[in-house]
């Protein structure tokens, strides 16, 4: 029976499945899960538990915090993935067009509902449950009687009386007076303002965000970068010349649509970025509740058929306090795993939330079990049509190598990539096995450093749906006379058996790339060609 299109079940076998006791999995998620580190996962123990428990790409979020304390992180992070032998990419976020609301004395304050608050760009003034101070201007020139402002940390999770719901009344000068939706408290030193459906005249790349890519990015060789509140394909663009002026050509963008306005631009924007993270906490309160689904299918959909990566937010929100997830937010995470995002991100539930560790094992089990059921066969359908015919020649091999894997049933695809592309194409069809792309340095790299041609794209990968890098070598020492295919071969079915995927006998589909034809073999677990 198929539900809802990606969906694929057998009743009553499926749903006999669901009171049977669950097995253990011997292997991570194919969706990839994106962990915020803060104080609650600063240490190097807790990063550890975290990457053994599946989480495949660490978040350094700049809108708080300084360079010196991510540093720090940073530096466990590195003891803590070289301790369990597992590479994982950087990801910087910048903070962008971002309105804070300064809580200069860090009390609490506490809005009632009904009541009236000013906001206004005085830093001076003290904030109370009366006036709130902002670093921006130009708000009352932007706003008019009726817009909506949104105001607090974390903006409306669901699970917190910290967000602040505002309905402008009137402007005075450069003071917006606004009335009181509902009753919040807010904490902390700085809040973050949102107005919904208004454009705000600041710069996507702030001047901060090029401080901080320039000397902690620049030093940390970041392999990601997350574009906050992107709203055209010229700020990618922005960005991208940026990066090169500053030795960083290599760092993937990722554009974080969080707006009306990013949606309207989405197909460009789509087109110039290497991977899309559909940011739902402010692009939640930008749209209308009952639109917001459509918007993350509709994404997911896009960046699926451009075979582009694509990460969604803001799933597990109630996990900030407790050891579970709502049954809707279980329920939310396995629908983006059918709808197709290659990732899920978590912010605060492993920043500052109690369960960091436990949070990334129920999104990672959760994923699994959605992934079961993931109409695979209806995807590649999709994507093939799209493509459209006569097909590429890579996109033919890399679609060919697909279907032979599930025709045969393999327990991996390997895949030989200096750029980690063919990787990435492997996974636009969606392989319903693990793909082990073997990653091997350009000529004159050294990777051992943190920094080279090759362990930056092998790292990269790891934000792709499905894909497992493999740091190769082209030295002769650690090849011991095999050929560049014989050694890559190797070392994929080592780590596949020392993981628990690939079993005597298995079958293995190999994809590489010979001068300028893509070759897709198939062989046994025990290296014998058939």
């Amino acid at each position: 029976m198929q539900g809802g299109n990606h969906m694929l079940l057998e009743e009553p076998v499926r749903l006999a499945s669901v009171l049977a006791p669950a097995k253990p999995k011997v292997f991570p998620s194919l969706t990839k899960i994106v962990g915020t580190l803060g104080p609650n996962s600063h240490s190097v123990e807790v990063i550890e538990e975290c990457l053994t428990a599946g989480m495949s790409v660490a978040r350094f979020d700049f809108s708080w915090k300084d360079a010196t304390y991510h540093q720090e992180t940073l530096d466990n992070l590195r003891k803590a993935a070289q301790n369990v032998k597992k590479l994982c990419p950087i990801m910087l976020d910048t903070v962008g067009p971002e309105i804070q609301v300064h809580n200069s004395t860090g009390g609490a304050i506490e809005l009632i509902g009904g009541n009236h608050v000013t906001i206004t760009p005085d830093l001076s003034k003290a904030p109370s449950a009366d006036i709130l101070p902002i670093k921006f201007g130009d708000l009352a020139k932007v706003v008019k009687k009726g817009d909506t402002l949104f105001i607090g940390q974390y903006l409306f999770t669901g699970s917190e009386t910290t967000s602040l719901w505002l309905e402008v009344t009137e402007t005075s000068g450069a003071e917006v007076i606004c009335y009181v939706k509902n009753t919040a408290t807010l904490s902390g030193p700085i809040f973050t303002l949102h107005v919904s459906q208004v454009h705000i005249s600041m710069p996507t790349l702030s001047e901060y965000d090029k401080q901080v890519i320039s000397t902690w990015g620049l030093q940390n060789s970041v392999d990601i970068i997350s574009l906050s509140h992107t709203r055209s394909s010229e700020d990618v663009r922005e960005l991208r010349a940026f990066l090169k002026s500053h030795d960083l050509q290599d760092t993937q963008i990722y554009a974080k649509v969080e707006n009306a306005e990013g949606l309207e631009h989405f197909d460009e924007i789509l087109q110039e970025a290497d991977g899309i993270i559909i940011s739902r906490g402010d692009l939640g309160i930008d749209l209308p509740p009952e639109r917001v689904f459509m918007s993350q299918k509709t994404g997911i959909h896009k960046c699926n058929m451009a075979g582009k990566s694509v990460i969604i937010t803001r799933v597990v929100d109630s996990m900030i306090d407790n050891l579970r997830p709502t049954r809707a937010e279980a329920t939310d995470v396995a629908n983006a795993v059918l709808d197709g995002t290659d990732g899920i991100l978590l912010g605060a539930e492993t920043l500052r939330g109690q369960y960091p560790v436990d949070a990334v094992r129920t999104v990672g089990r959760i994923c699994a079990e959605a992934e079961t059921v993931y109409n695979q066969s209806l995807h590649f359908k999709k994507v093939v049509r799209h493509v459209g015919e006569p097909m590429a020649h890579e996109e033919s091999v890399a679609s060919s190598a697909v279907r032979s894997a599930m025709k045969v049933k393999a327990a991996a695809i390997v895949v030989f990539t200096f750029s980690g592309r063919a990787a990435r194409l492997i996974a636009k069809y969606r392989a319903p096995m693990p793909v082990l792309a073997v990653v091997f340095p350009r000529e004159g790299s050294d990777p051992s450093k943190w920094r080279s041609y090759g362990t930056t794209q092998a790292r990269q990968c790891f934000s792709v749906r499905g894909v497992y890098p493999l740091m190769g070598s082209t030295d002769e020492a650690e090849t011991g006379g095999l050929t560049k295919e014989e050694y890559g071969i190797k070392l994929a079915l080592n780590y596949g058996r020392s993981v628990g995927i690939i079993k005597p006998y298995d079958r293995v589909i190999i994809f590489e790339k010979i001068g300028d034809s893509s070759v897709v073999k198939i062989i046994e677990c025990d290296d014998s060609e058939r």
